[in-house]
């Protein structure tokens, strides 16, 4: 059977990706589209919790998962500003280390082993992923860097803490902590700057509405996914998300990558797949 789920969740998040620069573009403000995507997976999350029986958390869990939404909410805010500062397939290969960032501080605090395999990889990756921004034929914003690195290591971060804190919990309630508290971050600095900066025309709403939802739908799939064929397997079709969006940015923005940069990509996403194999 094919990884439906997983593979949906990972060209829907590459959509997403495109959308956001495309939302950005056309003026939208960084806070109102992060207020308006948290809301609605607020909505999303709610809905999914009416299916199925009613799941149940003890006060650790919901404090747990509070938090890490406050992380998530840092997440997604370097990740658009990466995207925001420099193309999406660099914003998006840059913050594709999260599995390599993962491995390493999951070795660093026991809570797994890394072979040298794993960090012979983790060494390959790395390595392609300068290629790839070295590469760059017009230059890179490092600010943009610095974003993409920083949503790596709130991914890592939330990812190491919910396998040392979570296991077991129900994922639905954990998600929708988690999302309760990102909105709630982003509502309140809404409020509290007064800066709602919306879409200025009925496209540009229509590009806000279907990032928001693909972006959505996909998280929601990746749980899906990871219930139906597994938390390893889903991690493996995940590294297709960089891979869509890099082909429908090509399309969509015209932003192309050099054979050389094509070339760092690939051995990144190679080691990338290695190591999540071997580590």
């Amino acid at each position: 059977m094919l990884p439906f789920s997983g593979l949906t969740a990972a060209i829907a998040l590459g959509v997403s990706d495109v959308l956001v620069k495309v939302v950005l573009a056309a003026g939208c403000g960084a806070l109102t589209m992060l207020t308006f995507r948290s809301v609605v997976g607020l909505a999303f999350v709610a809905t999914w919790l009416g299916f199925g029986p009613r799941p149940r958390a003890d006060a650790r869990v919901r404090w747990i998962s509070l938090g890490l939404g406050v992380l998530f909410a840092a997440l997604i805010f370097c990740l658009l500003k990466a995207i925001d500062a420099n193309d999406v397939p660099t914003a998006m290969l840059t913050y594709f280390v999260y599995p390599l960032l993962t491995g390493i501080a999951a070795s660093a605090t026991g809570l797994e082993s890394l072979r040298w395999q794993g960090a012979a990889c983790a060494v390959a990756a790395f390595f392609g992923l300068a290629v790839m921004i070295g590469a760059h034929p017009a230059g890179l914003a490092m600010s943009g860097i610095a974003y993409a690195l920083g949503a790596a290591c709130c991914r890592a971060a939330g990812l190491v803490i919910t396998r040392a804190f979570l296991v077991g919990a129900d994922a639905r309630l954990t998600t929708w902590y988690s999302v309760a508290s990102t909105a709630l971050v982003f509502v309140a600095l809404s409020l509290a700057t007064g800066n709602w900066n919306p879409p200025q025309s009925g496209g540009d709403w229509t590009a806000l509405i279907v990032m928001t939802l693909a972006s959505t739908a996909g998280i929601l799939l990746v749980f899906l996914s990871i219930v139906r064929i597994g938390s390893f397997r889903t991690a493996l079709i995940m590294n297709l998300e960089p891979l869509t969006a890099i082909v429908l940015s090509a399309f969509a923005l015209g932003e192309v990558i050099t054979p050389i940069q094509a070339v760092g990509s690939g051995i990144m996403l190679a080691a990338l797949v290695a190591f999540q194999v071997w580590r």
